[in-house]
């Protein structure tokens, strides 16, 4: 028994390492993403604002990855939790289980959708409200910039 009680506690760890690193992305994903949205509102540029987002994607499919190979230990801790202890090996080999977990089901997982979902909303939402349009809408006085306003009027306020 004491060989079952070891295997488990050597899955158990990596179970805890994947779910700590899960939770370590989230928090540099929020950090990392954050301060290009702040550098991007500083200087203007929507490059950093595109930079956001491909680091956002990134952070996204990383943290798949380790809820994918958490949820693989899992099912590999179920399977040697009902195991005999003669057929105990120590096998820390999840391949098994590839089939019943998928990755790209660990992308969109609930928890996955609402935490980057959300930022991406999020960044989506200050690009909408915070950045000023290129131009005001036709119609408005402000759509004619003092440049066309000086060519309509020259520079005496002549009309040409």
């Amino acid at each position: 028994m004491e060989a079952k009680f070891k295997h488990l506690e050597f899955i158990q760890t990596t179970i805890n390492r994947m779910a700590g690193n899960s939770f370590i992305l989230k928090g540099w994903a929020v950090t990392i993403v954050g301060g290009l949205l702040a550098v991007s509102f500083k200087e203007l540029n929507g490059l950093y604002i595109c930079v956001a987002f491909v680091v956002l994607l990134f952070f996204w499919l990383l943290d798949s990855f380790y809820l994918w190979q958490e949820r693989l230990f899992v099912k590999l801790y179920d399977e040697v939790r009902v195991k005999d202890e003669a057929a105990i090996d120590f096998s820390m080999d999840t391949s098994a289980h590839r089939k019943g977990v998928r990755w790209h089901h660990c992308a969109v997982s609930k928890t996955a959708l609402i935490f980057y979902g959300g930022l991406v909303l999020g960044q989506m939402l200050v690009v909408a409200f915070v950045t000023k349009p290129a131009m005001p809408p036709l119609g408005t006085h402000q759509a004619w910039s003092v440049q066309h306003q000086r060519y309509l009027h020259g520079r005496h306020g002549f009309h040409r």
